[in-house]
C-alpha cells in the first residue's frame, strides 16, 4: 500500500507505508524553537494507543481539583477522547495524504489563520481543519501572531486525524489535515 507524504516544500512523495522517511538538518530546515512553556519545559514524546474502551483521563491535583481538558503534563496525554468516539468517523482516512513532518523534532509556526473557517496553514502551503468540538479549546491561543509554537502528532485512536500540541500552553485539539 502506498501513502502520499509532503515535504515541506509541497512535494508529493509516494512512500510504502512502512518506509520511515530519512532526512537531515540541512533537507529539514527547522525554525529556531523558543523554549517550551509546558510540560515541564519538555515537547513530549507522541501518544500511545490506547485501549478501545479507554477513557478521557484527567489530571488529579492535591486536594481533589482534577484537570480534565486535553493537555500534556509530565509526558502523560490528559483528556484525550475515547478511542470508539463517533465523532471521529472518517469514511476515507487521510483523504488528502498524510502530513510527514509529525513529532517532536517539527515545529511550526501557524503562517495563516482562518478564523471563522477554523483552519490553519504551516510554512509551505499545508493546511489542516480544526475538530468543530476542539474549537472553543483552541479559538483564545495565539494564532495570528508570532507567540507559539505547535507540534503535530498522528492521533493513535482516530484515524484520520493529528494532535496538534502547542508547546507553550500544554493544551492539544484535534485536526485533520487537508493538503496544500
Amino acid at each position: 500500500m502506498l501513502q502520499l507524504r509532503f515535504s515541506r516544500s509541497g512535494r508529493k512523495n509516494a512512500l510504502a507505508s512502512s518506509a520511515p522517511e530519512q532526512r537531515t538538518q540541512q533537507e529539514h530546515p527547522q525554525r529556531e524553537a523558543n523554549a517550551p512553556r509546558a510540560n515541564q519545559g519538555r515537547i513530549p514524546p507522541a501518544p500511545a494507543r490506547r485501549e478501545p474502551r479507554a477513557v478521557p483521563e484527567p489530571q488529579r491535583h492535591d486536594g481533589g481539583r482534577m484537570n480534565s481538558t486535553p493537555h500534556v503534563s509530565n509526558d502523560h496525554w490528559f483528556g484525550h477522547d475515547k478511542p470508539n468516539d463517533k465523532r471521529y468517523h472518517v469514511d476515507h482516512p487521510f483523504e488528502h495524504g498524510r502530513f510527514g513532518d509529525i513529532g517532536p523534532s517539527h515545529r511550526f509556526r501557524v503562517e495563516r489563520f482562518d478564523r471563522d473557517n477554523h483552519r490553519f496553514w504551516f510554512p509551505g502551503g499545508f493546511y489542516f481543519q480544526i475538530a468543530p468540538w476542539d474549537w472553543s479549546l483552541a479559538s483564545d491561543w495565539c494564532w495570528d501572531c508570532d507567540a507559539d509554537d505547535y507540534v503535530v502528532y498522528d492521533d493513535p485512536d482516530h484515524d484520520g486525524w493529528y494532535l496538534l500540541y502547542n508547546v507553550h500552553t500544554g493544551a492539544y485539539i484535534h485536526a485533520q489535515y487537508m493538503g496544500s
